[in-house]
């Protein structure tokens, strides 16, 4: 039986996590089919990791006399059908409804699920099967995303999510599990695991740069399809399933592994704040820093704060809610640095638009219709980073003249890259400071305290 239920508990673990960034790819078409602000949009993302951080201890709490079979079936049923009702949302504001009921389910299940791997595979192994299947779903949401919605459409990414679940639910209730893990006259409390938990917060801000404004910058930046975005990106997760074979390949302490994690997302992010041009391939050395430092990290701070600590499903609900009440903190301080930046970098590169058009080997009318076109378009697309095909498509042109103008468009397109590439600049930079309070959190010496 547990060949073959214990791999759909564990993708069922996978999806709730991946569920954290998995929409980052399809929140420009999401802004478009659902005629939305960037506002709002911006929510879909944040509700789930937001509702998610903020119930996990709760829910943990609450339920903790439960049958975990019955409890991560019910999660798992609630997220499966949330996840149907996201697929067919045809407004915002019922889409960040879905999501939030989905990370409810997403809730329940996780904690349900942990205690059933525990009785499948032991104490060790069940927190290991746990959490690996936590990190390779959050770091390949992106990437899934970006291939569904480039292959079939945003909907996809939750329709897609939603037979893997079903299917889990009479997995989860087939599993014979004992008392529940708050039962018995021997059972003892731990207090949660503050240092562990708070790294995990601090790195996973650190993460958000990584893992969403990373393939924003792709997308809107640099004018990347999803699909070329998510291949992109794929570089992370690679990185962070190779960690492990690293690790115990070298078998460092504890504290070294996760310090040199934290080391590896600093310097990362480092690079990306350093990227000398708009170039895909300039990305992949520090991505692979992220991953490296993803694998090394989220679960052996995760190990620390929940073996042996009893009630085992409270201490694995602090990580959860550590994890994405952290993302919510790093989207919080993020986004408005990029969004300032990029407003601050819009009046310069509208005069580096102007001074380009002037120049350009194009006749005066046709340089007039072209500017009053791209001026329109740039208010229209005011704080993002403008897509300056329209206005090229609605200029009418000389067949003679159709070369210049296309080698002009060009010009524009690398002057944009290059103003994005530089207007995320500071929140790589912001990122990476994020990631060294991680790093201080985990080589700071804890206070002693006084007898």
């Amino acid at each position: 039986m547990r060949r073959a239920v214990a791999p759909l508990i564990a993708v069922a673990v996978a999806l709730v996590l991946a569920d954290s960034a998995i929409v980052t790819l399809a929140l420009p078409d999401i802004l478009f089919h659902l005629d939305t602000t960037v506002a709002q949009v911006a929510w879909v993302l944040l509700s789930f990791n937001l509702v998610l951080g903020l119930v996990a201890v709760p829910t943990a709490i609450g339920f903790r006399r439960a049958r975990p079979r019955v409890l991560a079936a019910v999660g798992i049923a609630v997220f499966a059908t949330s996840s149907a009702w996201c697929a067919v949302a045809r407004s915002i504001e019922v889409l960040i409804a879905a999501r939030c009921l989905q990370a409810v389910g997403g809730a329940l299940a996780l904690v349900g699920c942990l205690e059933l791997l525990v009785v499948l595979y032991g104490e060790r192994r069940g927190i290991a099967t746990w959490i690996s299947a936590g990190v390779v779903g959050t770091a390949t949401g992106p990437v899934a995303g970006g291939l569904l919605t480039q292959a079939f459409s945003w909907e996809a990414i939750f329709a897609v999510q939603v037979p893997f679940a079903v299917l889990a639910v009479p997995a989860a209730l087939a599993v014979r599990d004992g008392p529940p893990p708050a039962a018995g006259p021997a059972f003892a409390r731990h207090r949660p695991a503050v240092r562990p938990n708070l790294t995990l917060a601090l790195l996973s801000a650190a993460l958000t740069a990584a893992l969403f404004l990373l393939v924003l910058l792709l997308v809107d930046g640099w004018r990347h399809s999803p699909a070329t975005a998510a291949v992109a990106v794929s570089v992370v997760p690679v990185g962070a399933l190779a960690a492990r074979p690293l690790a115990r390949l070298l078998r460092p302490p504890a504290a070294v592994e996760v310090g040199a994690g934290c080391f590896l997302v600093a310097g990362g992010l480092g690079g990306l704040a350093l990227l000398p041009s708009a170039e895909l391939a300039w990305t992949v050395a520090p991505q692979a820093l992220i991953g490296l430092g993803l694998g090394l990290t989220v679960d052996q701070l995760t190990v620390q704060a929940v073996h042996l600590r009893q009630p085992r499903v409270e201490h694995a609900s602090w990580t959860i809610s550590a994890r994405h009440l952290g993302v919510v903190v790093g989207l919080a301080i993020l986004t408005p640095i990029f969004t300032a930046d990029l407003e601050d970098a819009q009046t310069p590169a509208e005069e580096a638009i102007t001074a380009l058009v002037l120049d350009a080997p194009l006749p005066a009318q046709t340089k007039v219709d072209l500017a009053r076109a791209l001026g329109e378009l740039l208010v229209d697309q005011q704080g993002q980073v403008p897509d300056l095909h329209a206005a090229f498509e609605a200029t009418p042109v000389d067949p003679a003249d159709q070369a210049a103008l296309a080698e002009l468009e060009a010009d524009l397109d690398d002057q944009l890259e290059r103003a994005a590439t530089h207007a995320f600049r500071d929140s790589f930079v912001v990122g990476a400071g994020l990631a060294l309070l991680a790093l201080l959190v985990v080589v700071v010496p804890p206070l002693r305290r006084r007898s």
